[in-house]
């Protein structure tokens, strides 16, 4: 194992036993269609989290002190299902370790043995999607665990509520839910459509957001990027609001297709998943050192007030 750590955290932030939240990366690019390179995404996006600030000016929080341990990669990349399979059971084992579990793509494939984990460990899951693409197929190019099959096993078994969709195949539309799907061009003109799909949530939540929901403008180093997308702020107000009302347990971030020019999209990424962290922890930050963890620790436990225990699952 590496003495590596997430954003260069020291060493007493980023050891398992002290830490409440776990990263794993998961560099897979088996299964996209265009621009290949997300499987660079984990590496571009812990590199540029080393260059951030750790102070989170919002919440008045340093959010790493909560300890953020760096899980080992998932490598496999024998088949699509062979590293679903892997994901699904590495996620599932730090779940179990009752840690609040985080990953980070790898193209959106990953998001199945993810969700799927998650889905064996609470009850009654909302899984909110966000993204550009639909990503319902049930099938696509010869398997179920492609890209664009990301969420359709989460449509038949979870309560999937879609955020950001500007993209999609027709054939998708015999699967999805209109009444908890939001589109963008209608987002745009709707002034409550936050509070509408927070009400279409149970009371745990796993997020999974694809980085190409964001415009372009803001965010082009992505695989298949969409005009038309979300901005930075309307977004962290969004995942804000639903950090503060639900029990969010965990989520992935995909799809970060960095090139060597332009770095600002790595850097969102990395901005991203901190604030993410922030608003789940932010109002138990006051943790100086592992010695007076004991709050935060009733914090995270409240995440697995509807967890299963490996009997019931």
């Amino acid at each position: 194992m590496s003495d590596k750590t997430y954003a260069g955290i020291p060493q007493e932030y980023s050891k398992l036993e002290n830490s409440q939240v776990v990263l794993i990366p998961v560099p897979y690019d088996g299964t996209s269609t265009w621009q290949k390179g997300a499987n660079k995404g984990p590496e571009a996006f812990l590199e540029a989290s080393e260059n951030m600030e750790l102070y989170d000016i919002e919440t008045d929080s340093e959010v790493y002190k909560q300890g953020i341990f760096l899980a080992e990669t998932v490598t496999e990349d024998s088949s699509p299902e062979a590293m679903v399979e892997e994901v699904h059971q590495t996620v599932k084992k730090y779940i179990n370790k009752k840690k609040f579990v985080t990953i980070f793509g790898g193209e959106h494939s990953i998001s199945i043995g993810t969700i799927r984990a998650f889905n064996e460990c609470f009850n009654s899951l909302t899984v909110l999607h966000i993204d550009a693409h639909a990503d319902l197929r049930p099938e696509y190019e010869g398997t179920k665990c492609n890209h664009a099959c990301a969420v359709y096993e989460a449509s038949q078994n979870t309560n999937l509520i879609q955020v950001g969709i500007r993209s999609m195949d027709a054939i998708e539309k015999t699967v999805m839910d209109n009444d908890k799907t939001f589109f963008a061009h209608e987002m745009v003109t709707n002034e409550y459509w936050v509070e509408n799909a927070i009400d279409l949530m149970t009371d745990n939540v796993f997020i999974t957001l694809d980085l190409d929901v964001f415009d372009p403008s803001i965010l082009p180093s992505t695989g298949t990027p969409e005009p038309g997308g979300l901005l930075w702020y309307e977004t962290l107000d969004f995942l804000k609001q639903v950090f503060k009302e639900k029990n969010v347990v965990g989520f992935d971030i995909v799809e970060l297709c960095p090139n060597d020019i332009d770095k600002s999209s790595d850097f969102l990424a990395a901005k991203l998943y901190y604030k993410m962290l922030s608003y789940k922890f932010a109002e138990n930050d006051n943790v100086d050192d592992f010695e007076d963890i004991d709050d935060g620790i009733n914090v995270l436990k409240n995440n697995f007030a509807n967890f299963k225990d490996e009997d019931d699952v």
